[in-house]
């Protein structure tokens, strides 16, 4: 009988379903009896084709896209978007941007190559541990476009509800990377311009990049934008203009046929993983607020769902801690660089038992070492 797999709390590249993972596996060297593997496969070839248009159709239906917006497949990860949104929608003037922890900040830098960037609120002062009331962002007239990170991977802080910059007095549309968090629950396409993310926390493998845009928002890309990554060019290609990343698309398809059948507490889909991704987090905050051992230092009304920043009040026990972490089976706890501590990334397909079993983890080690 073979072991269980560990439980992986990687924050990217991150854990998938075990049973995508099987698919892909028994579909290696024969794609669907097609005599070839989806690596071999010409992008342009009706087997791919199929594959591509699946999964387009799988993901506009589980976020209920509008029929007003285009999604791309593109390559150059959340990273990449950070200069491919300002050479689209800036137009080389004004960018608003809102500063709630590292990759918001990698944002904002990164457009003041190509635009007016001017950061309308921030939360640096309470070191990216809550979020700016919306009511207090110095938004300005004819700003090409507002960003937002709707969910901050490195401090664990998000939205959850996204802003209304109608509500708030500004026409621009908002921006938003949700890299961390797409798929994990339903999106107010009435509240945003256009979003994108890297594929490789909640839908598959590195090399992907997922852009879900409103049309108006096409065409408008400086001269300087390589063809490439113009948005529009991309679109009218239907993301063929260059070669896609052809695998990455596929495995992404196969997380989308198994979302939209997962079931959990008498719901389906979107909603189902939604609600359990709310029990995950849960459990987890409550055994570390119970505790005078470890700390979240987020604020409780901003936590992320999907990536929990813990410490060890004596962080002289962190070795101590992940390498007995490693012995139960639970991985890549260690927090980022930038911050330290630990980092539990709990995407959707964690499952509930790996949460329950960090829970168990973090009591035991406490009373070993409290």
């Amino acid at each position: 009988m073979s072991q269980p797999r560990p439980f992986n709390f990687s924050a990217g590249p991150a854990t998938l379903p075990e049973e995508v993972l099987q698919q892909a596996a028994d579909e290696m060297l024969d794609w669907q009896g097609s005599g070839m593997g989806v690596m071999e496969m010409s992008h342009r070839g009706r087997e791919f084709i199929s594959i591509y248009e699946q999964a387009v159709g799988d993901l506009r239906e589980l976020l209920q896209v509008p029929a007003n917006f285009r999604i791309l497949f593109m390559q150059g990860g959340g990273l990449g978007e950070n200069a491919i949104v300002p050479l689209n929608l800036s137009r080389g003037g004004k960018v608003d941007a809102v500063i709630t922890g590292s990759w918001s900040t990698k944002s904002t830098n990164e457009a003041k190559r190509y635009a007016d960037v001017h950061v309308a609120a921030s939360n640096l002062a309470d070191r990216h541990r809550s979020l700016p009331p919306a009511s207090s962002w110095q938004l300005r007239d004819g700003a090409s476009y507002v960003h937002v990170c709707s969910n901050e991977t490195i401090d664990g802080v998000e939205f959850h509800e996204l802003p209304d910059l109608k509500a708030l007095g500004s026409a621009a549309p908002l921006v938003i990377d949700f890299s961390s968090h797409v798929l994990s629950r339903p999106v107010d396409w009435s509240r945003v311009g256009l979003a994108f993310g890297g594929a490789q926390k909640n839908i598959g493998p590195a090399g992907l990049t997922i852009v879900v845009v409103r049309e108006d928002l096409l065409g408008h890309a400086l001269p300087s934008c390589p063809s490439a990554f113009d948005y529009k060019i991309v679109a009218d290609a239907d993301s063929m203009f260059n070669t896609p990343p052809t695998y990455s698309i596929y495995i992404a398809g196969l997380v989308f046929q198994w979302l939209k059948k997962f079931e959990y507490a008498g719901k389906s889909g979107l909603a189902a993983i939604e609600q359990r991704n709310i029990d995950k987090a849960a459990l987890l905050y409550a055994a570390l607020d119970s505790s005078q051992f470890y700390e979240n230092r987020v604020a409780a009304n901003c936590r992320s769902r999907m990536n929990v920043p813990f410490y060890l009040r004596d962080e002289r026990l962190n070795d101590a801690f992940l390498t007995g972490a490693k012995a139960r089976g639970l991985l890549q706890l260690k927090g980022h660089k930038s911050v330290g501590g630990m980092r539990a990334s709990i995407y959707n397909a964690l499952p509930l038992e790996g949460v329950q079993a960090l829970c168990t983890y973090l009591k035991d080690f406490e009373a070993q070492n409290g």
